[in-house]
């Protein structure tokens, strides 16, 4: 029955609009993760990278997406967060993602600090038209 229960949650989706919406996703994905068996540490990794994706959502974009879903790749057992958005697009991703850089005024710290916290981050951008974030992290 665990396991029966374990592969009926093996996937959240949230709509992100505002500051709770942040927190439930959060919530989910650190639920999911668990049951994935993922340890402490990489729940707070998880977790934290929902939250900064799902943030720059509510900031840059007003709402869009957050999933998280299981992942196996030969052999291997992991976690996905996408998160998806369609709202103004990144102009220059390289820039984007270096430490420091920054539209808002902020530390610049939220997509380089993605790439630091995940196995693997991919990011599709277009300029009028969204954005979309893939995070990938493994259980080792």
């Amino acid at each position: 029955m665990e396991r029966a229960n374990r592969a009926l949650q093996a996937e959240a989706s949230v709509r992100i609009d505002n500051d709770a919406d942040i927190v439930l996703a959060r919530q989910k994905g650190r639920e999911l993760a668990g049951q994935l068996g993922f340890s402490a540490t990489d729940l707070v990794l998880i977790t934290t990278t929902i939250s900064e994706l799902a943030r720059n959502i509510v900031l840059y974009a007003k709402n869009g997406e957050v999933r998280i879903a299981r992942l196996t790749d030969n052999g291997k057992d992991g976690v996905v967060v996408i998160a998806q958005d369609e709202g103004p697009g990144i102009a220059d991703i390289d820039e984007a993602i270096r430490d420091g850089y920054s539209t808002s005024g902020s530390l610049g710290l939220g997509l380089p600090g993605i790439r630091r916290l995940m196995d693997e981050v991919e990011i599709h951008s277009a300029l009028g038209q969204g954005t979309t974030v893939i995070a990938k992290k493994w259980k080792r």
